[in-house]
């Protein structure tokens, strides 16, 4: 009940304000973050101090300001995500290079496009089947709450994205056939089991990587198209296609997440405040017996896709 009353008389009618007065809130909300009431500060020092510790503890903390400034915006066009029409979206969101895109579409070639929580990710979401010919999918698992679960993926399929379950993602891709597909794969978030992992080097430090995209491209056969989401300026943002691979058969174990993994990693070193560092993404412990795992892991993956 709590959450129906939220949504409808709290953060629906608030979508409706033109951006520049959400700022107004969330410019408020800024400096409660860097002064009063920090979130999750230790989660997003720790974070940054892993990750740069080269820097100055000056250099860091300039990090962690930008960070929480960059996230209020976030939090501001995440509820404006939920009104925003179409015309709103071609002004505000663009892709730099989308030939490549329309290069494999020309080829009947279903894609994963692969990236991370940087930048505005929410808004890639809703407006995916308007950027690209293909038809947009999204996998992702069900929230907590099945009130907002359904609204908030409702909102997000409202110009053509079907948002699918981890679980069945198989099942579901393959009742669609009228048009090659794109999946959208966010493979940034702390994987669930460490022995499941890929594990490599990332910001300075070994990192347990999801794996699950590389997998879905060998066992469907998609092309890999690794992309950055640049802000442009607020409220504005432009994506920049990388195509990993149109073949995946014909990449060895660990290539595929080596590739979309340090593009996200240069792009974050570069502009390291777009990120979501208040993600607890270090909280897997390494394997003591890694050398061996990975080449469990290679061994099996060969033993399946090359035979």
């Amino acid at each position: 009940m709590l959450a129906k009353i939220g949504y409808f008389v709290f953060v629906l009618p608030f979508s409706y304000l033109p951006l520049p007065v959400l700022y107004v809130f969330t410019d408020f909300l800024y400096l409660l973050l860097i002064s009063i009431t920090p979130y999750r500060k230790k989660v997003i020092e720790g974070n940054i101090l892993r990750s740069f510790p080269n820097l100055s503890e000056k250099e860091r903390r300039k990090i962690k300001r930008k960070f929480y400034r960059h996230f209020t915006d976030i939090l501001a066009e995440g509820v404006k995500n939920l009104s925003l029409s179409e015309k709103g979206y071609n002004k505000r969101f663009k892709v730099k290079n989308p030939e490549i895109m329309k290069e494999l579409y020309a080829k009947n070639k279903n894609v994963l496009l692969v990236s991370g929580h940087y930048n505005n990710w929410e808004w890639l979401i809703t407006s995916q089947d308007l950027l690209f010919s293909h038809q947009a999918f999204g996998i992702g698992m069900p929230m907590t709450s099945k009130f907002w679960d359904k609204k908030i993926n409702d909102k997000r399929s409202r110009f053509g994205m079907k948002v699918i379950h981890g679980k069945n993602y198989k099942e579901e891709l393959s009742k669609f056939t009228e048009k090659p597909k794109a999946v959208l794969v966010l493979s940034d978030q702390s994987p669930g089991n460490s022995s499941k992992s890929y594990w490599m080097k990332f910001l300075n430090q070994q990192t347990a990587v999801l794996f699950g995209a590389e997998m879905m491209a060998h066992q469907l056969d998609y092309a890999v198209m690794a992309f950055i989401t640049r802000k442009v300026k607020r409220g504005h943002y432009e994506m920049e296609l990388q195509l990993v691979t149109d073949d995946p058969k014909t990449m060895s174990w660990g290539e595929i997440t080596e590739a979309h993994t340090h593009l996200l990693e240069k792009e974050i070193v570069s502009h390291p405040q777009y990120w979501l560092w208040s993600h607890k993404r270090w909280k897997r412990e390494l394997p003591e017996n890694l050398e061996e795992l990975k080449q469990k892991q290679r061994t099996l993956f060969n033993e399946k896709f090359n035979k």
